[in-house]
């Protein structure tokens, strides 16, 4: 089935490729994506739009010598299957397999960690910097694209890289054509006569016999930069101290490997500008870019086929929540970065898109731009990932917790998320919230609860987070109306004696399960910030033995504010925190991860009599 695609294990087999082998070479290596990707879940149209900027990259440069740089790391899937990993994919994104993104303990040619966007220019910039340092000859490639551009860090490294005159390639993948016009035969020729050594040659002759005359000088710099600004984007790119060259069409390969040929000779920060389609080469991934972006097993002669009668997601119960509650306040708005379908605000941004607001990937704005808001009397919601509110940890300090503004944030992916792995698992939220003062933190254990609580947090007038986990709920029957959860205050949801399990959200369900075997009482907790001290002393006082069950790290998370509480009290328990261990836990099948961490029925119950019988 792949002819030359069986020859090729890593970059140095694909060099001895002829160039015109190169298309058949890229239709072969998106089949294999497609088929793959299909197989096993994970990014689909982000990779299969960076086929022919993969080729070329590696047929161009001498990876891994010279860095090549991934932002984002969901386009990087052609990159592993030309760097030795074609085999791995078949247990991509599992548990022992391969990771979905470039990790630097997985192969030579994972320059750098990604997962997070917009980090690919800094890490490259720091990358050159060391070569140049070290006086060694190498080129280093950071490709950035899929909105990562949109990101403030982006363009601070870009304001860094202007001035340090490093040998630095960056290579924005617009791929949704939002910055550039249609690509056509003009901009090709432009791109190639623009990092040709002739172009380069001759604008280093005209500033060496212009140089005498600086207003001259000056002029010539102007004019070819207002000649090049009419025809191209990339003044702005200019302006930060780049040669911008594009845009260019990033499914040509000809373009592709000529363009990429001459800027290895060039020396200094390049920019080059390439213009590709998410999904390409596979119809319904190119018709529907958003549904292929992140999908499940499918088969590729039918596509992705729309499940029903599934209990709902928490992300769908937020959704639908915001925009009841949209319907009832005038004052909402619903704030994002850049994740619009990860978050569940579709529906909301079609019923109130003047409400509506996607700040780009720019969570530390995101939250700023809600705390501004908040001051002259609207009532943000954010809506945002657990890992991703670690990126704006600070303004949700400085800018909504200080001032003590009415901000609700709306805290998908908490605990772990499975095949995306460490980078995307919300394990650590209890423990940054709730060390922060006026800050509110609610854990609901079930989709009517995550309803209520976030009716119950938009009601307040202080800072206020609501953490849920990914996927479908336990099957609890939603309740319609709305009410205000009593504030700080847990429940009893089975009486047992001598073992008290205090479960916070999600881990609810396993609790109950062991305590039938136990005969245990459980408390759902609730409230992580307020605790229910008087709830968590009644317990010490009538069991022999506590324990706290959470899907957050045990260090600093709600198990320490219960016996944080307990030590302040002088109140002598004995008491076991369950969570998740002081380590970055690998991607793998969610149920099963949380088996491997003791946190279902059966870990818990075992960890509780091994403490028993000490």
């Amino acid at each position: 089935m792949y002819p030359l695609l069986d020859r090729v294990n890593t970059p140095t087999d694909l060099r001895k490729l002829e160039r015109k082998q190169l298309p058949q070479f890229a239709d072969e290596l998106r089949q294999f994506l497609v088929e793959s990707v299909a197989k096993t879940g994970g990014h689909l149209s982000s990779n299969l739009g960076t086929v022919e900027l993969t080729i070329a990259l590696h047929y161009i440069f001498n990876t891994p010598c010279d860095r090549l740089v991934w932002d984002v790391g969901h386009q990087t899937y052609a990159h592993k299957i030309l760097t030795g990993r074609r085999e791995g994919m078949a247990k991509l994104r599992m548990h022992g397999g391969i990771a979905g993104f470039p990790r630097r303990d997985e192969s030579v040619y994972d320059a750098f960690g990604t997962a997070h966007s917009s980090t690919s220019i800094s890490a490259a910039l720091g990358m050159a910097v060391a070569a140049q340092l070290g006086g060694i000859k190498r080129r280093t490639i950071a490709v950035i694209g899929d909105g990562a551009m949109s990101a403030g860090m982006a363009f601070e490294a870009l304001n860094n890289a202007g001035v340090m005159d490093a040998n630095l390639l960056v290579i924005l993948n617009d791929n949704d054509m939002s910055i550039s016009p249609p690509v056509g035969a003009l901009n090709n020729y432009l791109a190639k006569l623009m990092s040709g050594r002739f172009y380069a040659t001759a604008r280093r002759a005209g500033e060496r016999v212009l140089g005498v005359m600086p207003p001259v000088l000056e002029l010539a710099r102007r004019a070819e930069e207002h000649v090049k600004g009419m025809m191209t984007p990339g003044t702005l790119f200019e302006e930060f101290g780049f040669n911008y060259i594009g845009p260019i069409d990033g499914h040509d390969l000809d373009v592709l490997l000529t363009t990429l040929s001459n800027i290895k000779h060039l020396d200094g920060p390049q920019f080059l500008h390439v213009v590709t389609r998410k999904g390409a080469g596979y119809q319904p991934a190119e018709e529907d870019p958003i549904l292929y972006h992140g999908v499940g097993k499918f088969e590729p002669t039918q596509g992705i086929v729309s499940k029903s009668g599934s209990n709902p997601t928490y992300t769908q119960i937020f959704g639908d929540w915001l925009c009841d509650m949209a319907a009832i306040d005038p004052r909402l708005i619903g704030v994002t970065p850049a994740m619009r379908e990860g978050s569940g605000l579709v529906r909301f941004s079609r019923e109130y898109p003047n409400r509506y607001f996607d700040v780009g990937i720019a969570e530390q704005h995101a939250v700023t731009f809600a705390a501004g808001a908040a001051c002259d009397g609207l009532k943000p919601v954010v809506a945002i990932y657990s890992t991703f509110l670690q990126r704006a940890y600070d303004q949700l300090i400085h800018d909504v917790a200080i001032q003590n503004l009415p901000v609700v944030f709306a805290i998908d992916r908490a605990g772990l998320v499975g095949a995306d792995g460490p980078t995307h698992a919300g394990s650590f939220d209890l423990s940054y919230l709730r060390c922060i003062p006026n800050m509110t933190v609610m854990t609901p254990a079930d989709e009517n609860e995550c309803r209520q609580m976030l009716y119950t947090a938009y009601q307040m007038n202080t800072p206020t987070a609501v953490r849920y986990p990914r996927g479908t709920g336990v099957g609890v029957k939603i309740q319609k109306e709305m009410q205000v959860l009593p504030l700080g205050r847990g429940e009893i949801r089975r009486k047992g004696s001598k073992i008290a399990l205090l479960a916070f959200g999600s881990m609810l369900a396993p609790s109950l399960e062991a305590a039938e075997e136990l005969d245990a009482t459980v408390a759902n907790m609730r409230f992580v910030k307020p605790l229910d001290e008087d709830l968590v002393l009644a317990l010490a006082a009538t069991h022999e033995l506590l324990v706290t069950i959470e899907e957050n790290t045990i260090m600093g998370g709600a198990g320490s504010a219960v016996m944080e509480s307990l030590a302040n009290k002088r109140m002598v328990v004995k008491l076991l925190q369950l969570g998740l261990p002081d380590l970055f836990l690998d991607q793998g099948d969610p149920t099963q991860m949380l088996v491997d961490c003791g946190l279902d029925k059966m870990g818990v119950i075992s960890s509780i009599r091994a403490r028993l019988s000490e």
